[in-house]
């Protein structure tokens, strides 16, 4: 990412966050009542849609919560309800409205584990080699999922955050 500051990475995942949350609405607008969509799956051995919303929701949380010195804290992977995947959009957008760093956080270096492994990276590296490419995977995953289940959705869909910028030519 070319002049990558912490403003604008919050920008990317609350502008992202949204079109989670419009696939969600969309999803709901389809199945109304039923909220067995939440438990969909592209693969046996992959999570269900509500799980790719939690885990979407993880990356942007977590960042927030290093911006802050805070360790990473996921979110409860078992969504089971509209209401709970709501929520956990909605607190992962609040938790990045609370951000108030300098930029140069994300020269510093971090420390992520798993389990008992663990790697060294920059904040930079952080954000752009583990955070983004987990959030994308998780959000087209999500997407792929209600497609796959016949929400009627569209590229224009998963590019919400261009909407404002399309003219008539």
């Amino acid at each position: 990412m070319q002049n990558q500051n912490i403003d604008s990475i919050q920008s990317l995942f609350q502008s992202r966050l949204a079109t989670l949350e419009h696939l969600l609405k969309s999803a709901q607008t389809h199945f109304g009542d039923d909220e067995s969509f939440l438990q969909q799956r592209l693969a046996a051995d992959m999570f269900p849609f509500g799980t790719q919303i939690a885990f979407t929701c993880n990356q942007p949380r977590n960042f927030a919560l290093w911006c802050e010195g805070k360790p990473a804290d996921n979110l409860d992977p078992d969504v089971t309800s509209l209401a709970q995947a709501y929520e956990h959009i909605a607190n992962t957008n609040e938790l990045l409205s609370s951000i108030h760093v300098e930029d140069t956080k994300l020269a510093e270096m971090t420390r992520i584990y798993d389990q008992s492994l663990y790697i060294d990276l920059s904040g930079s590296a952080y954000v752009n080699e583990m955070l983004i490419p987990n959030f994308y995977f998780h959000l087209v995953t999500a997407y792929d999922i209600l497609r796959m289940a016949g929400v009627p959705l569209g590229k224009r869909d998963y590019m919400m955050h261009l909407v404002p910028l399309i003219r008539q030519g």
